[in-house]
């Protein structure tokens, strides 16, 4: 007997909700797949009791919900997906702590740990109860649409400054080390006016004052990205084992941290990403990378660089090499 499309899918149907089985793609597929590992991962020592934890946004199928940060084997702070720093407080001074971060999916599903970073407290002072003078007033520029340069004056204080926070308006946005001057805010809209403060921190958790405001407007319109770009970038190729290699240099942008990923762009495409392990350079950093083993050919490469927020950040100039 010839069945009718209408008859086929109520038979389908059927052995469907007789065996319970499940579309694939269907709204009740179950989500299994794990965030990716959270990637530059940075800690810097607030005070002798507070360490503060930053870390680029996680990548999942479905969105990231939350993120977990570890001290050692030992969960301590649990945030929302949309958050990305955070200070860990009730640490011991002069002691060394290990952090790393996990992502998770709203499925429960939790990423691998981040790699690990270590960082030492500053030791205790006794009866430090005098904070830091007022940093000096803050300068600053737009970098395109979405990133702002803030720099200020040195804050002095008896025992040593221990770290600098950002503020924009009321929000802790960003902590730096006390030997820092600079800083890269990134994550800012297009044609938006904001206010920034910086306040510096002893190891006592002594805060001085904040300093005084600077006020930056983003470039309204689309971003070229050129104030977050690696600069001073260089290539050139070189021959060995029979084949060739182009070998990159550049000095990473400055974001008051070290920036440990790049993308890699090859002739009008992404070639490849590159992780550095361990410690990141901070004023000139190299990379070397096979292309093949035909003299003569000629390439075009350029570079950026992942920045605090997770986001990509402007392209360094693009040079032209040839093999051989």
């Amino acid at each position: 007997m010839r069945r009718t499309p209408h008859a086929l899918l109520a038979v389908t149907a059927a052995a469907c909700t007789l065996t319970a089985c499940a579309w694939s793609g269907g709204q009740d597929a179950k989500d299994v797949q794990p965030p990716a590992a959270p990637r530059g991962v940075t800690v810097q020592a607030g005070s002798a009791t507070t360490a503060h934890v930053m870390w680029n946004q996680a990548t999942d199928d479905t969105g990231v919900t939350g993120y977990d940060v570890y001290r050692g084997a030992a969960k301590v702070e649990h945030l929302p997906g949309d958050k990305h720093m955070v200070d860990v407080v009730g640490l011991k001074p002069s002691t060394a702590y290990t952090f790393t971060v996990k992502a998770r999916d709203a499925e429960g599903n939790v990423s691998p740990a981040s790699k690990k970073l270590t960082v030492t407290t500053p030791a205790a002072t006794a009866a430090d109860r005098k904070p830091p003078s007022r940093p000096g007033k803050p300068s600053g520029s737009a970098e395109g649409s979405r990133a702002a340069t803030l720099s200020w004056g040195a804050s002095s204080d008896d025992q040593g400054v221990a770290s600098y926070e950002i503020y924009q308006g009321t929000s802790k946005i960003h902590s730096v080390a006390g030997s820092e001057r600079r800083t890269l805010v990134t994550g800012l809209r297009p044609g938006t006016a904001y206010r920034f403060t910086v306040k510096a921190l002893d190891a006592a958790d002594n805060a001085s004052p904040a300093s005084r405001a600077v006020r930056i407007t983003t470039v309204a319109g689309r971003d070229d990205g050129r104030g977050t770009a690696p600069t001073d970038f260089r290539a050139r190729t070189h021959h060995a084992d029979g084949a060739y290699y182009i070998d990159l240099a550049w000095t990473p942008p400055h974001t008051g941290g070290a920036v440990s990923e790049y993308q890699i762009h090859l002739d009008g495409r992404t070639a490849t990403s590159l992780v550095f392990g361990g410690t990141a350079p901070r004023k000139k950093a190299t990379h070397s990378f096979y292309v093949g083993k035909k003299p003569g050919d000629t390439h075009r490469v350029k570079l950026r660089a992942k920045l605090p927020d997770g986001t990509w950040g402007g392209y360094s100039r693009e040079r032209k090499v040839t093999t051989g």
